[in-house]
């Protein structure tokens, strides 16, 4: 599928581009893209991504991905059956689903290709995606998140009186949006349509793999808890102090809880993981390295597909090709009630983040087409923004690092998530702020 959607993304980018008398624009933006990629994207994730990488390391020779994996199994083997229980992709999901609900961004992506890295290894026909990557795929691109802060930030940014406001909204948006993503992934892998290859590695041998990828779990030092209890309350205390700073109650206990977590989540990760691999003995600052060596291989490895994917999309969007499907869709939407206002958005934001909060920021301003940042209209876009996700470049990012060509149904599952999301949206902020 993803095969038809690049060429026709740009077949249409060049004839609406000789039509409308814009192929100028539409060959710049096929260079700009190329910069983008390479230049914006994959280089500066490489530095992140030797990090986290890194300390994947050394949580996975400490043993706690596996204590992770453990501790949410029930959900887990229903939602990723061909992945052994103690395996370590398993820990390196939940630790991606967690970046994502937080909102931690940065943490999310280098989770999410080290998890992607991990399915690689039970893949029994490289070059395809397995149930398990589809599967994967399509919950992030459900956009699970407890608080979408780039939205609340770009409606506070246009003075809305209480940008906060569709938190509820959107997060009821996004938990459809995730039920949709399950349920569509587990249906479209059942067709004989998306049915896999015939296997090229030997499935003994990937089983056995999976068996020493487990191992054993090191034991902790004697003096192990002390610390550790230590470490516990020292954060426990930081959070307190955080929680309890000026203005952070304004919003509510439980965004202010929130927000806590955020802030700390990451250097919590940052200095728990070598320090619980210390206490297991393993020699960290070596792990380490081993773990963020593979960080630049992967940013380089992705270069091909963000390229690809991010050409496309500028190319059309160059050409104007966004506008049209909106002026063509806009009478039908009308017609069902869906505001026309919200369709430029709806359109992107499966195909680029930045073209996305662009949108949505021009069209929450005072005086834009929403008729301001607290109008049902903008309270509609704000909720799409956090209950969807840039689909198609989270399957070129994921997919790319581990040299995935046949998307199978990754695709279809994302969009129908993104569909859910939308359709969710517009109807509970009618039932709420109408």
């Amino acid at each position: 599928m993803l095969n038809w959607i690049w060429l026709g993304l740009v077949l249409l980018a060049v004839v609406l581009g000789g039509i409308s008398g814009t192929l100028s624009e539409v060959t710049n933006a096929a260079f700009e893209a190329c910069k983008t990629a390479v230049m914006s994207i994959a280089l500066p994730l490489a530095g992140v991504m030797a990090l986290w990488l890194g300390l994947m390391k050394l949580a996975e020779k400490a043993g706690l991905v596996t204590v992770l994996a453990q501790f949410l199994r029930p959900i887990l083997k229903f939602l990723f059956p061909d992945v052994p229980a103690r395996h370590p992709a398993m820990g390196s999901i939940v630790m991606n689903m967690a970046a994502n609900m937080l909102g931690l961004n940065n943490a999310a992506t280098p989770l999410g290709l080290r998890a992607m890295q991990d399915l690689e290894k039970l893949n029994p026909h490289p070059g395809t995606a397995t149930n398990a990557m589809c599967t994967f795929l399509a919950l992030n691109t459900s956009s699970v998140q407890l608080i979408p802060a780039t939205t609340v930030a770009i409606l506070a940014a246009a003075g809305s009186k209480n940008p906060t406001q569709i938190i509820g909204t959107a997060l009821f948006a996004t938990s459809c949006s995730t039920m949709a993503a399950i349920i569509a992934v587990k249906f479209f892998e059942k067709l004989p349509i998306y049915a896999p290859p015939a296997p090229t590695r030997n499935l003994a041998e990937i089983e056995e793999e999976s068996a020493e990828a487990q191992g054993e779990r090191p034991a902790l030092v004697r003096w192990a808890l002390p610390v550790l209890a230590a470490f516990a309350i020292f954060f426990l205390w930081l959070g307190w102090m955080f929680l309890n700073g000026p203005g952070r109650l304004d919003r509510g206990v439980m965004i202010g809880i929130v927000d806590t977590v955020s802030y700390l989540a990451i250097p919590f990760l940052l200095a728990f993981f070598p320090l619980y691999a210390a206490l297991c003995r393993v020699p960290v600052y070596e792990e380490f390295i081993e773990g963020a060596k593979e960080g630049f291989q992967v940013a380089i490895r992705i270069i091909p597909y963000l390229v690809a994917i991010i050409a496309a999309v500028m190319m059309f969007r160059a050409a104007g090709g966004i506008e049209i499907i909106a002026r063509w869709l806009g009478p039908a939407l009308s017609a069902v009630g869906f505001p026309v206002e919200l369709l430029p958005l709806v359109l992107i934001r499966p195909l680029s983040g930045s073209g996305a909060n662009g949108i949505f920021a021009e069209l929450v301003q005072p005086g834009g087409p929403a008729g301001g940042p607290d109008s049902l209209i903008s309270h509609m876009a704000a909720s799409i923004m956090g209950s969807t996700e840039t689909t198609f470049y989270v399957i070129a990012v994921y997919f790319g690092s581990v040299a995935i060509r046949r998307t199978r149904h990754a695709v279809p599952a994302g969009l129908v998530a993104d569909l859910t999301g939308v359709v969710a949206s517009v109807i509970i902020c009618n039932l709420v702020f109408r």
